[in-house]
């Protein structure tokens, strides 16, 4: 037997026993097993690990990340039912039952190496299942320290520890694969090569699309407001996030003016010749490095030898586009604080732009938009946007990292999984939940029967087109 084939075997054998558990046992499990995250000291124990570890991100909004998250999902569980009857509609004669799916794969990604853990643990752990974690070769020692809180947590409540698990170092492909092959179901999120190779493991499997987020400043919008969300999103985690704007499109009647802005916000425009010098080391072959990953400005700027005086003390750097495609790298996705302008002639016109850019890169996964705050003007355009780009959210006057992934302040649920649809080549377009860690088992009771009329059921037909 492999180590990876003990460690599912084992991950069995817990999650046996823990199929037995009934709601109220289930529910002081997941309570306390995120407090091994909430908890403030060891949240800020992991949160510097992963920095120190990965090189990448910043430390106080690693620990904002950790809590957040993982206290939205909590609330999100609270409430859910996953043992027993979850539902029953009397009048159709079904009862739906919750069962677990058995022992779950979570590939989990060096960005996120404490809070998507904790997240797929949770959701995991929430339906009766066991879990494996699969971390990025980076977020090895983040995941290890995460999984003794966790165990710690588990021995409290007197719940199976092989419930939870890792794959052991070093983490390879190979073992990653045994371990998707193995599993009955895989949740992947991180880079697409692991995402294509969850869906092709031969296990069911959720994964999620590219990132290369949009928003679009038109010119309705509060151009100050609409600047301090950016920002605030941008600049998180040193964009970390796939939800991260790698871009802004800005209406013309405003360009002026919403640049100004950005600019006070802590936004440094690079022009061209600085520009040049971003893209050489940002980029090689076209295609994304990462030499400038989740780094802070003044680190890129010391990397890419940028000349703008100002480069070092901004809270993002900025550069100006007009295309889009391989001959444009700067409009696909750079994980880092740098935020590609372009200036449309209106509405229509930063729609079309949008649409372009993410048939490049980034269908399925979201837009931000800023427009007038309420009315008319503000539904039409969300609308437009829903109904016309290969989006799976339309994210409204809000700061689009925070936003994104669940929010206190809008009503998506809390995930750090987003599916992007088949325009993402997803097989899913929700935030990742814990109804995608369930089974459900109906029981159909006979009702009395009701056979439709055909020629009701096709009335606008006939009457359009009468038979002879």
């Amino acid at each position: 037997m492999t180590p990876v084939e003990n460690i599912v075997e084992q991950g069995r054998i817990a999650q046996q026993k823990y199929e037995q558990y009934s709601q109220e046992q289930v529910n002081l499990v997941v309570e306390a097993v995120a407090w091994a995250i909430l908890e403030p000291n060891r949240n800020q124990e992991l949160a510097e690990l992963a920095v120190k570890d990965t090189g990448l991100g910043d430390v106080a909004d690693k620990f904002k990340k950790n809590f957040r998250k993982t206290l939205g999902l909590i609330r999100d569980l609270s409430t859910a039912k996953t043992v027993g009857v979850i539902s029953e509609d009397l009048k159709t004669g079904l009862t739906e039952y919750a069962r677990p799916v058995g022992v779950v794969a979570a590939i989990t990604p060096s960005t996120n190496p404490g809070a998507t853990p904790i997240n797929k643990i949770l959701n995991a752990l929430k339906c009766r299942n066991a879990v494996v974690v699969a971390p990025s070769p980076k977020g090895h020692s983040t995941c290890t320290r995460l999984l003794e809180f966790v165990h710690q947590q588990l021995d409290l409540v007197n719940a199976p520890r092989d419930l939870v698990q890792m794959l052991p170092f070093p983490i390879t492909k190979d073992s990653t694969n045994e371990l998707m092959r193995l599993a009955d179901l895989v949740v992947a999120t991180g880079s697409q090569a692991n995402i294509r190779a969850a869906y092709s493991c031969g296990t069911p499997a959720f994964g999620v699309g590219a990132g290369n987020v949009l928003a679009i400043i038109d010119e309705h919008a509060d151009l100050n407001g609409a600047a301090a969300k950016i920002t605030q999103s941008k600049i998180f985690d040193n964009a970390t996030s796939c939800s991260s704007e790698n871009g802004v499109v800005i209406c013309a009647d405003v360009y002026a003016n919403a640049i100004q802005a950005l600019e006070k916000s802590g936004g440094v425009m690079l022009d061209s010749a600085d520009k040049k010098r971003l893209e050489e080391v940002m980029f090689q072959n076209g295609k994304l490095t990462s030499t400038l990953t989740a780094q802070y400005p003044s680190v890129i700027t010391e990397r890419a030898q940028l000349q703008n005086p100002n480069a070092k003390q901004a809270k993002f750097l900025m550069v100006e586009e007009d295309g889009f495609g391989p001959s444009a790298p700067f409009s696909g996705e750079k994980l880092s604080p740098v935020l590609t302008v372009w200036k449309a002639a209106d509405f229509k016109a930063a729609q079309d732009l949008v649409a372009n850019v993410y048939n490049y890169q980034g269908n399925g996964h979201s837009v931000g938009l800023h427009t007038s705050i309420s009315g008319d003007v503000m539904e039409k355009r969300a609308a437009t946007l829903a109904e016309h780009l290969k989006v799976a959210r339309v994210i409204v006057n809000q700061a689009h990292t925070i936003a994104t992934g669940g929010s206190f302040e809008n009503g998506l649920p809390f995930s750090l999984s987003m599916g992007c649809g088949t325009w993402g080549k997803n097989n899913f377009s929700d935030n990742m939940t814990y109804r995608h860690y369930l089974n459900i088992t109906r029981v159909v009771r006979p009702i009395p029967e009701q056979v439709p009329k055909v020629e009701d059921l096709l009335k606008d037909y006939f009457t359009r087109f009468p038979q002879a």
